[in-house]
């Protein structure tokens, strides 16, 4: 008999299972040379990397694969309070707590007296409570507020709406649009005296500008990019599948011909 049998075993309550997952990471960083190495920083990677794959299938509408995406989600976050727990830093009972006491927080019209419960007024009392609990007392603290660690257009869409919410904005999308002519200009300008440095910043400030006019459009940047880029890829398929040879060997006229059919068949 093995003294790891018992997590070969299915578990049919949601304690057990917690459990039981719980053993097997503390048994892998202890047992396995790649678990023991890894920290909080290494799994940066990882952590990510599993929730986008969440997202994906979420977005695919893969329930079967959803199921294994949110255990590598979860596996990450028992993994993470295990770390934390060896160098008695926190416990993964502190950080179900501190959710739990969290949400409590954050949901008086549920928990309190407190009687909001239209969406808007909740999500401006959730955010009121949030700035408080992290010291954000300035607008600026707000925006320094938001993640750094985001994917950077939601991150921008994101910051240019806590500054709209002070007043710090366009009266309309017209404004953003010209933004976006000024910024196309001093792009221009800036490749044409082939200056690297402004060149980087310029295109950076085009960008801040699509994202502004995206959130009066109220079309979120991060979604349009993914359709675009999911698109760029079934127009790519297209004209490798119909060359007559390889496409490395098209000239961009023959290639720019058969993206004008790939568009026409409504790719």
């Amino acid at each position: 008999m093995s003294e790891y049998d018992h997590l070969f075993e299915e578990k049919k309550t949601l304690d057990e299972a917690f459990i039981r997952l719980v053993d097997l990471i503390k048994i892998l960083r202890v047992e396995c040379p790649w678990d023991k190495e890894q920290t909080h920083k290494s799994l940066i990677p990882c952590l990510k990397e599993e929730a986008y794959e969440a997202i994906d299938a979420i977005n695919e509408e893969n329930k079967e694969n959803l199921k294994e995406e949110l255990g590598d989600v979860l596996l990450q976050v028992v993994f993470h309070g295990i770390i934390a727990n060896e160098s008695s830093e926190f416990s993964l009972i502190d950080v179900i707590n501190e959710e739990c006491e969290k949400m409590i927080r954050r949901h008086p019209h549920i928990f309190s007296n407190k009687q909001d419960k239209t969406i808007d007024k909740v999500l401006k009392t959730w955010e009121d409570i949030k700035c408080k609990e992290h010291k954000a007392l300035s607008q600026t603290d707000r925006l320094n507020s938001v993640p750094k660690a985001l994917p950077a257009l939601i991150r921008s869409s994101k910051i240019q709406k806590k500054a709209a919410e002070s007043g710090f904005d366009w009266e309309s999308v017209d404004g953003s649009i010209n933004k976006i002519d000024e910024e196309t200009e001093e792009l221009k300008m800036a490749i044409k005296a082939k200056d690297e440095a402004n060149i980087e910043e310029e295109l950076g400030d085009l960008l801040f500008a699509v994202v502004n006019a995206s959130r009066f459009l109220k079309v979120n940047p991060e979604e349009a990019l993914i359709k675009t880029t999911d698109k760029f890829i079934r127009r790519f398929e297209f004209i490798e599948n119909n060359a007559e040879k390889e496409i490395s060997d098209l000239t961009l006229e023959q290639m720019d011909e058969l993206w004008d059919k790939a568009k026409e068949n409504g790719l």
